[in-house]
């Protein structure tokens, strides 16, 4: 491989950048906006849900249970209505998530000792939000009864009863349980796809469209040599939007990674070098920009983004898509990140993610060639 032409590629394909503004767009603005949107607006954690109430009773006990409702950070009342029927009218607009009835005669029922009912209405247009919300009502509720018959036992003058099982939980890794702790890293690697193969899935294809292939086959240039300069720019491009995103993610999120800088950037670079090889490839097979650039988004960012352990667990998906995940690169690299991020584990935990992205990017580096020696270079 000689020095000399590979220097020449890269200086073409950086003097088209700088003339091309679209492209320098995509490649750090795009990430920029792409960090400050999921990291503000993704959230899987559930807080301050929409709450009315309906209290029948107008007693203090009941009162009392509103006003510890509305305490838990899980909740916010939002209104409290006269009767059911404006319960329904909230629910059918969507002004909120969850009901609470209070009926007639509860604390009446609860002095005298005897079971009785609370009506608990929820919006289950979003299941994964209301299962969510189901659970904190449900412990909730759970909580209050144990402060009643805390007070009951006190009144009967019996000590109070211990379970004989005590669940202690303690969290790991993400002690905090913040959703943005996982979604920051992962989002890097949704970016690098962006930067990585959707703008590389161009190049090629525009040397077809204006041309100038013919030139190139005509010059003393090797496929390797070729595919070598037209990745170099790329690759910086992309591993200076891994160190910007580190950095937002640090500044603005306080997401910081617990175990070595140094590994997450050999992971990264092993990673972009997957997705600039998979970009190339498209753009060798399709010949054409627009459709270089619709096989992008389909074959590197929509998996990257859904079929990753990314947004969506990859242990609820099908069978089929099961297996399909094991050929997204990011599959691999999110878990890279997680272990980094969250975990602290080194390479010695991590190397199998490694040798994969390893792999793919020598499997799809050979391709690249063969590709390009079967048009000449």
């Amino acid at each position: 491989m000689k020095i000399r032409n590979v220097r020449a590629i890269i200086q073409k394909e950086i003097y088209h950048l700088l003339r091309d503004f679209r492209s320098l767009y995509l490649a750090f603005a795009l990430p920029l906006l792409l960090i400050l949107l999921f990291g503000y607006a993704l959230s899987l954690d559930v807080e301050h849900i929409e709450t009315v109430v309906v209290d029948q009773d107008r007693t203090d006990m009941s009162r009392d249970f509103i006003r510890r409702l509305g305490a838990s950070p899980y909740f916010r009342i939002t209104a409290q209505l006269p009767d059911a029927r404006a319960v329904t009218k909230e629910l059918d607009h969507g002004r909120t998530t969850l009901a609470v009835i209070i009926p007639p005669g509860w604390t009446a029922d609860l002095r005298s000792d005897r079971e009785t009912a609370l009506q608990i209405l929820l919006d289950g247009s979003d299941p994964n939000f209301a299962g969510i919300s189901s659970a904190y009502i449900s412990g909730f509720v759970e909580g209050y009864n144990r402060k009643l018959l805390v007070d009951f036992l006190d009144r009967q003058g019996m000590e109070k009863i211990r379970p004989p099982v005590e669940g202690r939980v303690r969290v790991w890794f993400n002690e905090d349980l913040e959703s943005r702790n996982f979604i920051i890293p992962g989002i890097i690697a949704i970016i690098i796809m962006i930067v990585g193969a959707m703008l590389t899935s161009l190049v090629i294809a525009r040397e077809y469209e204006n041309g100038t292939m013919e030139t190139i086959r005509s010059l003393p240039i090797r496929a390797g040599e070729f595919l070598v300069g037209k990745a170099i720019p790329y690759f910086m491009i992309a591993l200076i939007d891994v160190l910007i995103s580190v950095l937002m993610g640090q500044v603005l999120f306080g997401v910081v990674m617990k175990a070595s800088f140094y590994l997450m950037i050999l992971a990264s670079s092993l990673y972009i070098l997957v997705a600039l090889t998979l970009g190339l490839l498209i753009s060798s097979v399709t010949k054409s920009q627009m459709v270089a650039n619709q096989a992008a988004v389909l074959i590197t960012y929509l998996p990257s983004l859904l079929l990753s352990n990314f947004v969506f667990p990859i242990i609820n998906m099908p069978k089929v898509l099961q297996i399909v995940t094991w050929f997204v690169p990011a599959t691999y690299y999110i878990d890279i990140l997680a272990g980094i991020y969250l975990r602290d584990l080194g390479i010695a935990h991590l190397w199998p993610d490694l040798l994969i992205l390893t792999g793919m990017f020598a499997l799809l580096a050979t391709l690249n060639i063969i590709m390009l020696k079967r048009e000449g270079l």
